[in-house]
């Protein structure tokens, strides 16, 4: 089975943006929808591997 993972995007123009909703502070664009999900994957590789340092992420917990 394969990972999912949550991300918003609009059309501005003539471009796709869009964001992870685990990494809101980075956005990228693709011309198309599937450039813009090849785009997020992208980034999501770069942020799990350590390469960006200090990455904010979202969390949730119980009070």
């Amino acid at each position: 089975m394969k990972n999912k993972l949550e991300y918003t995007y609009w059309k501005d123009d003539d471009m796709f943006l869009g964001y992870l909703n685990d990494y809101p502070d980075y956005m990228t664009q693709g011309e198309t929808i599937e450039e813009l999900k090849d785009n997020l994957r992208d980034i999501y590789n770069e942020l799990v591997s350590g390469k960006i340092p200090g990455v904010r992420q979202v969390a949730e917990m119980a009070i």
